[in-house]
């Protein structure tokens, strides 16, 4: 095994699961492997081609990025739609106790989880991946910038209206509320269309 081959499972080791995540939350979980599989033989080809101008974590976001969205067209031509980005969040949240949740309690943390990520999921693509990246993944506005290939104006701009627009949907789409431990919980409200 060369150098570039111990160098490539160092980062290959450091960076797959971040990719993994951020993928599941682009492409959804069921294809976010096979797409994370495919971003390392990208990274692993370009390596060499690799100069160091942006951090490694953000050209690797860059590549992820771009192999999403090719998969997502990809994915929508097949199905005769339109392409849109889709982000989903984790199906759970890490617990920062050492006992795990009881079973009825990691159901609420999962519907609430689920029902958040279909609001997520219906934002514009533009607000979606600046969102996922800053609040998810803690890229800084500079780095998502040139992971997207925005100004940092416009990652500044989009964040908030993102932010904004996702306050919104969450107000009209969900019922918020503390369960019997006094956890937040959510309900989708029901809206009845005439």
């Amino acid at each position: 095994m060369g150098e570039d081959q111990m160098d490539f499972q160092a980062i290959y080791s450091g960076h797959y699961p971040k990719i993994v995540r951020y993928l599941a939350r682009t492409v959804g979980e069921a294809e976010a492997e096979d797409v994370a599989q495919e971003v390392f033989v990208k990274v692993h080809a370009a390596l060499d081609s690799f100069r160091g101008e942006s951090k490694l974590s953000t050209w690797i976001y860059r590549i992820a990025t771009n192999a999403a969205m090719d998969h997502l067209r990809s994915r929508a031509a097949k199905h005769g739609r339109n392409f849109e980005l889709v982000h989903e969040g984790e199906d759970g949240e890490a617990a920062l106790r050492d006992d795990k949740p009881a079973p009825d309690e990691f159901l609420i943390r999962k519907d609430m989880n689920q029902c958040i990520q279909g609001i997520v999921e219906n934002l514009p693509e533009n607000y979606r991946a600046v969102l996922v990246l800053s609040d998810l993944e803690g890229l800084t506005n500079a780095e998502i910038g040139e992971v997207l290939g925005i100004s940092l104006e416009t990652v500044k701009i989009r964040l908030h209206r993102g932010r904004v627009r996702l306050k919104k949907e969450l107000e009209t789409q969900c019922r918020f509320y503390h369960d019997d431990r006094n956890e937040l919980a959510c309900d989708r409200k029901v809206i009845l269309k005439l």
